[in-house]
């Protein structure tokens, strides 16, 4: 049991990953099971796991939750040893976990990032034939979205369960409307979800025996991969529970307002292919969905602004048409000048508003579209929230689409928070039209302006935020609360709101003791939901409130009460942690537990369904004796960072490729005449299953009348491993130094300089951060890229790089002057061609990153044309995970 070792990672949703992780392990239970009280759920997470192989092992548990859940309950029992888990506030846990090592024992500390915590992973070392047992529980509020209540659970087992079971419980005293489990796991699995359903309560229940988890009759992997999803609609009033209330607000049947929308475009070089593309057909979309009483414009902004139209016009089909070819006809180029932008589209709205053209009670609202933070003009972010704060009228909301993850996404979040409206990450990849137009259908339809739910001042207290700008079709508003010790019997509300073609008084009345009283009565309702969703609604806003504070002592405040309600329900949070302790049973308990840094930017690739993607913001900080393999070199912790790429391959700059040929002792280098947005393979080998690609990214403007490229993201894909490293030059400042184990892949991460990968100990990539001044009038931040000439690859490599792993014969002769007297010219004979090269040099940045050395190589003209196989673009690919077609 000494060899017993933890880590516990809080990271991300796209990180996506087996259920339970392992080799020679028999999984002997994984159960599921929800309990929804009046929207509000509880889900626990439960397995059973043997290592029933001949060594000690790894064990890995992992649990994909929504990102607005709150973690309040982990425990795992290791040979009946158990490890419990309890909310701290963060300087506290990570105080008793040094007091727990300074007596020579340990603890761990598991932690929430700011942004999201969307996957719980725990990994547990345990010697042969130790049986562990973990158990998750979080809660989370279900959130009414175009008229629908969606719960959904990432089943991803990994392997064939004898007992695969999920229960998803609802339980609504004013009646379930409808409530469907689609079919999303695969037509296998289609008819295996039963449901059973009475006016107030629901059980859906998935159980598929160990036949029937088969891929196929006698196949040894599950088909049991994806989401559980379950769809349902509610009846709504007031409910009163265990000295609390929740007030549900969701009318239907009302005429929509009009809108008036600026919609802001950026179209700065980075967006410059898919991003483009999809963003062009979402807008198309979202333009034929406007009705003839909205008006609108667009602004498109890279270094410059331009508006469509400067002034809002009406949603005629003429002018939608126009609208349509304006935006199919913008070419992405140059810098990102958000602040201009955003202050040409509120002083749209105030004009059009100053010459009584809006509705008084219309909706007016501006979207931004945009995937970069600013480069040109104004680019101090809280500068730029101040200066739209200052113009923006209380009537008018900003919402903010941030597309990919080069965006602050966080930045985004405040400016709308601050501004009555909400901030969305879109994910860059092939349904990200999709994204977006679905965002636009939420908020396409605002039924009601200036929503106010209040209740008698001597009944109630500690009320959740009742004052809602808008109210959208589709959606719930929710007001909660403290009920007052009274002889009261039943609770008042009072709602106003404006409607388009009316004002609205409602008032309604809940018995306060009715509800308790049929809760005793119900087996699967959740005990206590009315304290824990007046708790969960309260910190969230008081969250929200805390980001945008306008001074250090009112955050203070908000953070003193955040903790105090987060410590009493026992939420984890960003300013709470979960200690981690073993019970002494007379043996030694070692036990780390710990999670990634905090980071503003999120941290992956745009694709949900893509495989685990390790990227830099998973720093781990273990102390030597958990894992010795991944101590730290002490010339490591000094900063001196030994390069693992000996005689190596290069692609760095815009980009030149150099290609070290050992047998004919010579370098080789060529560029390739590419575009921002294109994914160039440089690796695809199917035998090994790795693939290494690279998409560019452009210039913010033209330099000799061309806009020049540079890797700006470059993935190292192991499909053997389900495994993706992706790297953005905006992760490398959010990490210090680290290096991370995954069975056969080691990832070492080094703070503003390099990232590098090693696979099966057999292939070596190195990727290199290149930082430019952020005003630079032309370069932006890049990635270069270097690899061992000694990587073993399969006989089936190919790509731009991979090609000549298998080294064709060169011979170089009829060497004499050139144009340039510092650059001889000469014939090379090379894969039966005859090409003119000319003798010149390169740049290698891994030693010296401002100056580089000089490689001297001959270098082959167009685009490589003669040396490679085939033409430059036959290697371009769509997506970053892609690997090689026949060339």
């Amino acid at each position: 049991f000494n060899a017993l070792h933890l880590i516990h990672v809080l990271c991300f949703d796209y990180l996506c990953m087996q259920a339970i992780q392992g080799n020679d392990i028999t999984v002997k239970s994984y159960k599921v099971e929800s309990r929804i009280t009046l929207r509000f759920a509880h889900t626990t997470v439960k397995s059973s796991v043997v290592n029933s192989g001949p060594n000690a092992q790894s064990i890995g548990f992992n649990v994909q939750i929504p990102k607005r859940a709150f973690i309040n309950n982990f425990t795992m029992n290791v040979n009946g040893i158990t490890f419990v888990g309890s909310v701290k506030e963060k300087t506290m846990a990570r105080k008793l976990y040094a007091q727990a090592r300074a007596r020579g024992k340990a603890a761990g500390i598991v932690r929430t990032n700011s942004q999201a915590m969307e996957t719980f992973r725990t990994e547990v070392h345990v010697p042969p034939g130790s049986k562990v047992e973990f158990e998750l529980h979080y809660q989370e509020m279900m959130q009414r979205k175009l008229g629908v209540y969606q719960h959904t659970l990432h089943l991803q087992p990994g392997r064939l369960v004898p007992l695969l079971q999920v229960d998803v419980y609802i339980f609504e005293p004013k009646g379930i409307k409808f409530v469907t489990a689609s079919n999303t796991l695969g037509e296998q699995l289609a008819d295996l979800t039963k449901i059973s359903h009475t006016k107030e309560k629901a059980h859906i229940v998935f159980k598929p025996t160990l036949q029937q988890q088969r891929k196929c009759e006698n196949c040894t992997e599950s088909a049991v991969d994806g989401v559980f999803t379950v769809k349902y609609d509610v009846e709504r009033e007031s409910n009163v529970s265990d000295g609390h209330f929740i007030q549900f607000f969701a009318p239907s049947d009302l005429s929509p307002l009009s809108k008036n929308i600026v919609f802001v475009i950026d179209v700065s070089g980075s967006m410059w292919g898919l991003k483009m593309k999809q963003t062009v057909e979402a807008m198309k979309a979202i333009l034929d969905d406007l009705s003839m009483d909205d008006y609108f414009s667009i602004i498109d902004f890279n270094h410059n602004v331009r508006c469509w139209s400067e002034d809002l016009v009406q949603a005629s089909s003429l002018q939608v048409d126009e609208a349509k070819k304006y935006v199919q006809s913008i070419k992405p180029n140059g810098g990102t000048n958000i602040n201009e932008a955003l202050l040409r589209a509120v002083q749209m709205l105030v004009r059009a508003s100053n010459q009584g053209l809006i509705d008084p009670r219309s909706v007016s609202m501006i979207i931004l579209v945009s995937d970069g933070d600013p480069t040109v003009g104004e680019i101090k972010l809280s500068t730029i929230q101040k200066n739209v704060k200052r113009v923006m009228r209380e009537e008018f909301s900003l919402f903010s689409l941030g597309i990919g993850f080069d965006v602050d996404f966080d930045f985004l979040e405040r400016m709308a928070m601050d501004n009555r409206g909400v901030a969305q990450r879109i994910y860059a990849n092939h349904d990200a039209a999709e994204q977006l137009k679905t965002f636009y259908s939420q908020v396409s339809s605002p039924l009601l302006r200036s929503i106010t739910i209040h209740f008698p001042a001597n009944a109630v207290n500690n009320v959740t935020q009742n004052r809602f700008d808008k109210f959208f079709s589709g959606s719930e508003l929710i007001v909660a609360g403290k009920l007052q010790p009274s002889d009261l019997t039943t609770l008042q509300s009072f709602t106003t709101a404006a409607a388009a073609n009316m004002d609205l008084n409602i008032q309604t009345e809940a018995d306060i003791r009715e509800l308790d009283s049929v809760l005793g009565t119900h087996q699967h309702s959740f005990t206590g939901f009315a304290r824990q969703m007046w708790a969960y609604i309260t910190v969230n806003q008081l969250l929200a409130e805390r980001s945008v504070a306008p001074t250090a002592s009112k955050k203070r405040k908000i953070t003193q009460r955040i903790l105090a309600l987060a410590l009493e329900h026992q939420f984890v949070t960003p300013l709470t942690a979960m200690l981690v302790e073993g019970h002494d049973q007379g043996r030694p308990e070692r036990l780390i537990a710990d999670s990634p840094r905090d980071s503003k930017h999120g941290c992956c690739s745009g694709t949900k369904s893509k495989p685990l993607s390790i990227l830099q913001k998973l720093v781990y900080s273990n102390p030597p004796w958990l894992l010795p393999t991944v101590a730290l070199n002490p010339n490591e912790v000094a900063g001196e960072h030994e390069s693992i790429i000996p005689e190596h391959i290069t692609v760095d700059s815009d980009p030149h490729f150099i290609i070290h040929l050992p047998k004919n002792n010579m370098d080789i280098c060529f560029n390739t005449d590419s575009k921002p947005g294109h994914i160039l393979n440089l690796i695809s080998d199917p035998g090994t299953g790795v693939t290494i690609n690279g998409q560019l990214v452009g210039s913010k403007k033209m330099k000799n009348n061309k806009i020049q490229t540079y890797f700006g993201t470059i993935s190292i894909y192991s499909k053997t491993d389900s495994v993706q490293v992706i790297n953005y030059p905006s992760k490398y400042s959010s990490l210090h130094y680290a290096k991370l184990l995954l069975i056969r892949i080691r990832v070492t991460i080094v703070k503003e300089q390099h990232v590098t990968v090693t696979i099966d100990g057999k292939i070596s990539v190195m990727v290199l951060l290149h930082r430019v001044w952020k005003k630079h009038p032309v370069q932006v931040d890049f990635l270069g890229i270097y690899m061992s000439s000694d990587n073993k690859y399969s006989t089936q490599v190919h790509g731009l790089i991979g090609q000549f792993a298998q080294e064709p014969k060169v011979k170089v002769y009829g060497v004499h002057e050139g144009a340039d007297p510092k650059k001889k010219e000469a014939t090379m004979e090379v894969k039966g061609n005859k090409l003119a090269v000319t003798r010149g040099w390169q740049k290698d940045y891994r030693h010296d990153k401002k100056r580089g050395s000089d490689v001297y190589c001959w270098f082959i003209h167009n685009s490589g044309k003669g040396f490679i196989d085939g033409s430059y673009t036959s290697y371009i690919l769509p997506q970053l995970d892609s690997f090689l077609t026949a060339i």
